[in-house]
């Protein structure tokens, strides 16, 4: 949910050896559309259907048609933990040599991810599942991230003020992260990655105050509905913040439907296109970015040298420092939103 900016960031020295180490081990003829050859089979599972993970399809032929792999892309159409189990079990079957997982409930899942791992290469990518056997996490620090998100609302709001927070749901890694930045930032707290605050506590600093954090499970309508019942309670509410995708230009919606947005100040994540729209018209105050595209990319190119090792000791050379391949965060405001936005259009073949 990138282009010339975004392979300048990604060459940054942190990602060098990684991405070397990856091309080192694949070859380099063409693999068609969806990466069709005889290379290794790859699996990449999302944990929802969004323009998001359109961009990671992307991302994730790119990668094949780099190293001579074919990739099979999933995305559980309810983001549900069955779908993907049921998904996980087909490409087992399918006898493919790696997966590459965006698990929905990674804390009630580390048993069925542990199996998989033992059955092919595992690896997860945009929410980590750091208990389980996974070999590596592709993606942002997601907590970093949410730290990100609150300076631009704090830079929306100097004065400080009452600010509600919609998420998908608390039980993703990448969610229950992006939060607690977000709020760990506006408070003034340390950098504590590992604290979690219940949705019902009383979040309240000197100048801001986290007045609710709704979950809407990935339902568009929910989304609407919180939204709006949010602003019709609440009558000082300073900004809106959505912390998935698609939640952005909802909030939007609604606070332009209430006609209130001269008072509420709207903050996104990711790049919607509708989202980036309202950056260009003044109406959405910005939104931080992460790289479906190279999660799809680097997470192929990853397993696919995996794959392709001829031993234990070769396949932990490839593997990045920690398990962790950092995919760098952005901060889209109207300053860099038309670049960034015909970027993402050019690799997308808009």
């Amino acid at each position: 949910m990138r282009v010339a900016p975004i392979v300048r960031v990604l060459a940054l020295a942190a990602l060098g050896a990684a991405v070397l180490a990856f091309a080192a081990g694949c070859s380099h003829d063409a693999a068609g559309a969806g990466g069709a050859g005889r290379g290794p089979k790859i699996g990449f599972v999302t944990n929802c259907v969004a323009e998001f993970w359109t961009i990671g399809k992307r991302g994730a032929e790119q990668g094949a048609r780099e190293c001579g792999a074919t990739v099979s892309v999933l995305m559980p159409p309810n983001a549900q933990v069955q779908e993907q189990k049921g998904f996980l079990e087909d490409l087992l079957s399918k006898g493919v040599d790696g997966i590459a997982l965006s698990p929905i409930d990674p804390g009630n899942m580390t048993e069925l991810l542990d199996e998989i791992a033992g059955r092919t290469l595992l690896v997860t990518h945009d929410s980590d599942a750091p208990a389980s056997k996974r070999l590596a996490y592709i993606g942002v620090d997601n907590y970093d991230a949410g730290r990100m998100c609150g300076r631009m609302v704090a830079e929306a709001l100097p004065d400080g003020g009452a600010i509600v927070v919609v998420v998908g749901n608390l039980d993703q890694d990448n969610a229950r992260r992006r939060r607690q930045g977000l709020i760990d930032e506006l408070l003034g707290r340390s950098h504590d990655p590992a604290r979690f605050d219940s949705q019902d506590a009383r979040l309240k600093g000197d100048k801001y105050e986290i007045r609710a954090s709704y979950t809407d499970q990935f339902d568009h309508q929910k989304t609407k509905a919180l939204a709006e019942d949010a602003l019709v309670r609440w009558s000082d509410i300073a900004a809106m913040v959505g912390l998935f995708e698609y939640e952005p230009p909802i909030l939007l919606e609604a606070v332009k439907a209430a006609d209130r947005l001269a008072a509420v100040k709207v903050v996104g994540f990711d790049e919607n296109e509708a989202t980036l729209q309202g950056i260009v018209d003044g109406e959405i105050v910005g939104t931080i970015v992460q790289n479906p595209y190279e999660y799809g990319r680097q997470s192929v190119l990853l397993l696919a040298a995996l794959a392709r090792a001829e031993d234990a000791a070769a396949r932990a050379a490839l593997l990045p420092k920690d398990g962790y391949l950092p995919i760098p965060a952005r901060a889209i405001t109207k300053t860099n939103v038309v670049a960034f936005r015909d970027d993402l259009r050019q690799k997308l073949g808009k």
